[in-house]
């Protein structure tokens, strides 16, 4: 019996990030609007570690990102000035479940009360067996 050596292949290495680069991409990332998912395919990252990036900057930054800042302007905001809210009348509500079931040449049309809906469910899926 003949034995070969089993050939092990390479790990990958741990690829390193200079600061330049990282604190491009966080800057990227940390744009109001910008997908940090995007940014990280973008750059061949990995997004959960760009995540973390994002984090650990925000944290050395004192906690406070773009992102924040701008949510918390928007939700400060007063309303446009020609904004004027009007109540639309309601919908027409049908009181009834229309239901029209086709099998070869026969036509079946059910008409079912809204109030009983879930005996409807029941019954559809009995008939769907």
């Amino acid at each position: 019996m003949d034995t070969f050596p089993i050939e092990v292949p390479d790990r990958r290495r741990r690829r390193r990030h200079s600061p330049e680069f990282r604190a491009a991409v966080i800057e990227a990332a940390r744009q109001p609007g910008v997908s940090i998912a995007a940014v990280a395919l973008a750059n061949g990252l990995n997004a959960n570690m760009l995540r973390k990036w994002v984090n650990d900057a925000e944290r050395a930054d004192g906690g406070e990102s773009a992102r924040s800042v701008q949510v918390a302007r928007c939700s400060q905001a007063e309303p446009a000035a020609g904004f004027v809210p009007v109540a639309l009348p309601g919908s027409a509500a049908r009181s009834d479940i229309r239901i029209e079931l086709q099998r070869g040449g026969t036509t079946v049309s059910v008409s079912w009360p809204t109030s009983v809906a879930p005996e409807c469910a029941a019954w559809l899926r009995e008939l769907l067996r």
